[in-house]
């Protein structure tokens, strides 16, 4: 069972890291610092939007509207650390070996 969540912890943790190259390469693209045109941006920003936009979604239909700032990758990272830490803390001493 600790196999279970050490591979969850794992993905959550990948998932932190894809939702931050999902806010550089927004960021890149909205300065235009980046192509859009070229094919393996394209793609690279293709998945990403892919693998983060349906858990940013809903998140963003709750949250006002603050201009041109979106902070719902903040709320999302806040979420993902709070399941880490509800995992680390009260599930996983409580799992025998």
């Amino acid at each position: 069972m600790r196999a279970l969540l050490e591979v969850i912890l794992i993905a959550l943790n990948f998932y932190i890291y894809i939702l931050i190259a999902s806010a550089i390469f927004s960021w890149l693209i909205a300065f235009n610092v980046i192509n859009t045109r070229s094919p393996v941006v394209s793609t690279i920003v293709d998945v990403l939007y892919r693998l983060t936009e349906p858990l940013l979604q809903p998140i963003r239909r709750f949250l006002p509207s603050f201009g041109g700032l979106d902070l719902s990758f903040i709320v999302l990272w806040l979420l993902i650390e709070l399941v880490r830490r509800i995992i680390v803390y009260n599930i996983y001493p409580l799992v025998p070996f």
